[in-house]
């Protein structure tokens, strides 16, 4: 089946390729139609994702109630969409209060249900909590949260009723009751609602003279440290970001080793840890999988060797980068990770970034050395949105991690 999903990800790549290689971006080539989706709906009391609604996987932590005094009353907008009908039995326009990020996912949420039940409308029987019906630290209080039903309350569509929201990109769904689903999102200013996979500016990066570069000034052609299919330390050339934001404030996990390296990087980013400590085997797994006392590949002494993991936190910064090189990995502040993220599998994701490789390697070949490219603009480059696309597509969800790109706006 992995086997499959590579040569239809590679085919459909390359046609997508083929297809808008007279423009800057993917262009209304072939292979743009997106076939219906099975609809499988949920269980009552299932959730999705699998994970705590106020953990970084899903919709993330409290952030304060907001009362119509407290400053952060500007950060819920109304939601006047006739295609919703708003319970409203406070008659204070309480429910219609959401953050925009709500009001999105609930707008898209709104079309699905007329689209697969034609006449019926969505229903919100619950929005933003001014009066304290909820729990203690609920989402309602924040109009994140918004508890729903379809317009003729029929109970037999709710189990898709929660699909459809998973699909409308709500960050938590949850079968919760015979009479509603609960629906939330992440804060807008979380960095769970774009994360991908990313190290920020100032980690360093080892070139070939010996010199530390930080990530945020590479440029196409250096030759970086990175390592071989083998494990074996070789310099290779760095070909672009895939992801490069200069000033996003985002939450970061810094894995420290018994032996001082600190690496830092994303959740959904991939590191390579020891499989085994008699003859380590890497395996690439998420940086939010590492666990103390596993092994990562620390560079020293002109070779790579596994270190134990000493402790995990994570700390904010400012800017995130996501570089790519011919190899598909490279050495960060002296640990080993891989160039790739949001995809469990980085040999899957290096097949799927060959076309990237291989324009480098006709571009190098036809052109030789040439003057370094202008500084790449900040953004999620148009190819690996399109690869995160198609692996929505092709991939079974739990291949896919939870704090994966916004590929559209939110």
């Amino acid at each position: 089946m992995l086997l499959w999903a590579k040569f239809v990800l590679v085919g459909l790549i390359c046609l997508s390729l083929v297809s808008s290689g007279m423009g800057c971006g993917p262009g209304r080539g072939y292979g743009r139609r997106r076939h219906p989706k099975k609809l499988t709906p949920l269980a009552y009391k299932q959730f999705i994702p699998n994970v705590a609604e106020k953990t970084l996987g899903a919709s993330g932590r409290y952030e304060g109630k907001i009362t119509r005094n407290s400053e952060r009353f500007k950060e819920l907008t109304p939601n006047y969409n006739t295609d919703i009908i708003f319970k409203d039995e406070e008659n204070t326009g309480a429910d219609r209060l959401m953050t925009q990020r709500c009001k999105d996912k609930l707008n898209s949420l709104a079309i699905s249900v007329m689209n697969q039940w034609p006449g019926v409308k969505l229903r919100v029987t619950e929005g933003w909590d001014e009066d304290g019906h909820h729990f203690e630290e609920s989402l309602h209080y924040e109009g994140r949260a918004v508890d729903i039903t379809t317009s003729d309350r029929d109970k037999s569509k709710y189990g898709t009723l929660s699909r459809l929201a998973v699909e409308a990109g709500f960050d938590w769904v949850y079968y919760e009751s015979k009479a509603h689903i609960h629906c939330s999102v992440k804060a807008e200013n979380s960095v769970a609602a774009k994360s991908g996979g990313c190290f920020p500016g100032s980690s360093t990066i080892t070139l070939e003279d010996g010199t530390k570069r930080p990530v945020r000034d590479l440029q196409p052609g250096d030759r970086v440290l990175a390592a071989d299919y083998e494990g074996n330390p070789v310099y290779t050339d760095f070909i672009m970001f895939i992801d490069r934001d200069a000033s996003t404030s985002r939450i970061f996990y810094v894995i420290e080793t018994e032996s001082g390296q600190k690496v830092t990087l994303t959740a959904a980013h991939l590191l390579f840890i020891a499989q085994n400590s008699t003859q380590p085997r890497m395996s690439a797994v998420f940086a939010s999988q590492v666990r103390p006392g596993q092994k990562v590949f620390v560079f020293g002494r002109g070779q790579l060797t596994p270190v134990t993991v000493k402790r995990i936190y994570t700390q904010r910064h400012e800017g995130s980068f996501a570089p790519v090189t011919a190899q598909g990995t490279v050495v960060v502040d002296q640990v080993l990770a891989s160039c790739y993220a949001v995809i469990e599998d980085h040999r899957l994701a290096h097949w799927a970034l060959a076309p990237v490789r291989l324009a480098h390697w006709a571009s190098t070949l036809l052109f030789g050395s040439q003057p370094r490219a202008s500084a790449q603009n900040d953004g999620v480059h148009w190819y690996s949105k399109l690869l995160y696309q198609l692996g929505t597509w092709l991939l079974d969800s739990h291949s896919i991690h939870p704090l994966g790109m916004s590929v559209s706006p939110s």
